[in-house]
Formats: structure tokens, sequence, C-alpha cells
């Protein structure tokens, strides 16, 4: 539509600033409703954030409310360039003596040097076609089928996209001016019962000897690792395995072989870390306090400006503390040694905040261990502070009926509600401020005009008065 201009002023009255004045007037219902959005909009993100840090809080929870979680290992070798060592929870506290004898190896085998090729593109089949068949260990017979014009690098391609637990590279075992390719097969597990058996070869590498010259040089053979554990002096338990990497000879500890030792032996030492037990109760105090303060800043009151904070009438959010303090701190019932975190060394502040004693926290831990871990997880007949936050939270954050839910979506539906009402009444004081300016415009023609006659009358008046004269 085109604007719309007022002569306003050669009549002493500036009507654009008086439509103006109007529609401002008229806009104060619509800038409520933006500031009431904006603040539904706040409290909307706020609680995004605060769903964030209850779910961080839940997180530190599960560090602590499952046994396995719970309970922390950590292992020392004496020498760990022949083994180290990785405890998981379930690993018993003790020192145990390794000696290593033997590391597994892949198999590993090539075609003799009396049937290398000139280069990786030279053909290798003398027929029309040919098959190459080999297996791993006692598997089913794995073949790659070779055209007329089959080159050493069809070969091992084929080998290759077979996928069947070998790995075919080539080496030039020449020089640079006398090459002389050869394929290499390498097992891609380790371990005496998966080496690699060549069952036919129609090619001129002649793996299986079929013409005299031809056979299989062995690079490495198959073989377990063995490692013997125990004190050599009394009756120590002998361990073959395909693998370096043997997880059943110490309960709960993964060993990885490196090198052979020898007629000496390894100590691998196996703790309780009581550091990381305590390194996760403390996560999950400060993911508590961390909840705290956020509402606790959301829902203060400032006496001078007697305006409250984003949170401060949000029945909602305070309800999350309450719900969550009553699952930290309420006794454990079934316990006997410790039935609540403040006789571990929790302290609540007048904020409500926690604080941890760090010596007390270390002194029940070095004296009581599994009483404080019973405090915390879940089992058969108690439920453990850990578990009970995690189950409050879960409430607070259910899909479809926790309160942090119901309250999110009901601000999103506020907002979007606001965006309409907000959407119409702009519309409606746009056509408003349109028709103030028609009819402004109006009325300024008119009193443009009316003072044009008035200058023409007062212009005839004069012109009379002075022929009288």
């Amino acid at each position: 539509m085109a604007s719309i201009s007022f002569g306003g002023l050669g009549n002493g009255l500036d009507f654009g600033q008086v439509v103006d004045q109007l529609v401002k007037i008229q806009r104060l219902p619509i800038d409520q409703l933006s500031q009431k959005k904006a603040t539904a909009q706040s409290k909307l993100t706020d609680y995004a954030l605060l769903g964030g840090k209850l779910l961080a809080l839940q997180s530190a929870g599960d560090a602590l409310r499952l046994p396995t979680a719970f309970d922390q290992s950590s292992t020392t070798v004496s020498d760990q360039t022949a083994l180290t060592a990785s405890a998981s929870s379930t690993a018993t506290p003790g020192s145990y003596q390794v000696r290593v004898t033997q590391l597994a190896q892949s198999h590993q085998i090539t075609n003799k040097g009396a049937t290398a090729v000139a280069s990786p593109a030279t053909d290798i089949v003398s027929g029309g076609a040919a098959t190459f068949t080999f297996r791993v260990g006692t598997g089913t017979d794995q073949t790659v089928n070779l055209s007329a014009a089959a080159t050493l690098e069809d070969l091992q391609t084929g080998i290759n996209d077979l996928g069947a637990g070998v790995t075919a590279s080539i080496v030039n075992a020449g020089s640079e001016t006398t090459p002389a390719y050869r394929l290499i097969l390498t097992a891609t597990a380790s371990g005496a019962s998966n080496g690699v058996t060549i069952v036919a070869d129609g090619t001129t590498l002649d793996f299986t000897n079929g013409g005299g010259t031809g056979g299989v040089d062995t690079l490495q053979a198959a073989q377990d690792a063995i490692a013997i554990v125990g004190d050599p002096t009394l009756n120590p338990v002998t361990l073959q395995r395909s693998s370096n990497t043997i997880t059943d000879a110490i309960p709960g500890v993964s060993l990885s072989l490196l090198k052979t030792t020898g007629s000496s032996t390894v100590s691998v030492n196996v703790t309780r870390d009581n550091g990381a037990a305590k390194e996760n109760i403390k996560k999950f105090a400060a993911a508590y306090t961390d909840i705290v303060k956020f509402v606790n800043e959301r829902t203060t009151y400032d006496v001078a400006t007697k305006k409250g904070a984003l949170f401060f009438t949000e029945p909602t959010a305070k309800g999350f503390l309450s719900q969550l303090r009553q699952a930290l701190s309420a006794p454990v019932s079934g316990l006997t040694t410790y039935s609540s975190v403040g006789e571990i060394g929790f302290k609540t502040e007048r904020d409500g905040a926690i604080t941890v004693d760090d010596a007390k926290l270390d002194s029940v831990l070095n004296t009581n261990y599994n009483a404080v871990k019973s405090l915390f997880i879940n089992q058969t007949t108690v439920t453990g502070v850990a578990q009970r936050v995690n189950v409050a939270i879960d409430a607070i954050d259910d899909i479809s009926t926790g309160s942090l839910t119901v309250r999110k979506n009901a601000l999103t539906k506020q907002v979007s509600n606001l965006t309409v009402e907000i959407d119409r009444k702009e519309d409606a004081l746009s056509a408003y401020e349109e028709s103030l300016k028609r009819q402004y415009a109006a009325l300024d023609g008119l009193l443009s005009r009316l003072k044009g006659q008035t200058t023409f009358l007062q212009s005839q008046q004069s012109q009379s008065s002075q022929g009288s004269r």
C-alpha cells in the first residue's frame, strides 16, 4: 500500500506525530505479550539446561549405583616391556607372578623364490583360466577364480576381497635391477589353530609344488602364546592361548604379552583403587550441587527492586530440589555401618549445596570400603543413594508424565499461543494505523482547502477595501 503523507505543518498541526502516539498507545498490549513470550522462552531455555544438569547427575550416579561400576582396580607391572595389565571391577586384589615363554604369532607364508615374477603386473596364469584355493585352520575352502590374463596383483586383490581370514601382500624379494616379486599370505588371527593351507594353485606361483620347483616358504610359524602363572618353585599354571591378549590368567585382569621373559618372572600387582571411588563420589556431589546452585540463582527475590528471578514463581523447579534432596539425604534402610551420606563426609550448606570432607571420605573408604559401597549401590533388598537419585531423575524427566516434561510442554504451548496472539494483534494494529493515516490525511486535506479559501476571501476583502477609498 502506498504511504500516506501529511501537509500537517502548514496547518500548524503535525498529524504524523498524532498517528504515531495513538499507535504507540495501541501497541502497549502487544509489548506486554512480547515480554510475556520472552519470559516463557527464557524459562523454556533454562528448563532445558536444567534437564541437561539432571542427566549429568544421573550419569555421575551410574558410576556408583552398580557394584561393577563402583569397584575400581589398578595394576602395576614390574616389567612393562614384557607385558601390560589392566584390571576390571571384578579383579581380586593380590600379587601374581607371570612368566612368558612364547608369544602367539600369525601364520605367514610365501611362494618359493624360484616362482617369483618380474612385476606385479606379470601374467601368472599359463592356461585359459585358473583357480587359487586356500583355507585357514579347519575352516572352509576359499577360492579365487582367475582369468587367462590374471596378474599377481589380480590374485592379491581377489584374496583380500574374500575377507576370509588371510591378508595378501606383494614384496620385491629381489633388487631394483633384478626384481623378484612374491606373494605373502598372512593369517589375520594368530594362534597354532589358524594356519594357512594352500589347497590348490593353478597359477605359476605353484604354492602346492605341482611342478617340482615350487612350494611354500614359511616366514612365520602359526603358534600360540604360552604364559606360566604362579610361583615357579611351587605349582604354577601353564596357559596356552591363541592370542597375546590373555583374559583368564588372573581373574578380572587382562594381560597383553609383549615379549618372552626366559626364566624370569614378571610381578603383576592388583590393588583396589579407592582414589577412583572417591573421585566418582565427589563428582556425584558436585553434579548435585550444580543443580542446587542453578535453581537457587533463578528462585531469588530482589527486595530492592521487588522482583523475583526467572523461576521465583515456578514451583516445578523447587519441586525438583525437594525430590533430589530426599533421594540423596534420607537414611537408607537396611544398612548398619553407614546409612546416610552425612556419615561419610557429605555436608549440606545453608544454601543446600553439598561439600565433601576429603579426610573423612578417605578414612571411611580405607576402613569400611564395603560399607561405603553398600550406601550407594543398588542391592536386592537395599536401594542405595545413587539408585534412589537415578529413580528420582527418571520420574522427573519421564517422557510423558515427568514434571520437567509437563512444564516444558506447557511453556512450549504458551510460547506458541502467544506468538499467534501477537501476530493477530500486529495485523490489527497495522490496519488501525492505516485507518488513522487515511482519516488524518483527509482531515489534513480539508484543512488545507479551508486555509486556501480563507486566504482567498481575505485577499478579496482587502482588494474591495482599497477600491472603495
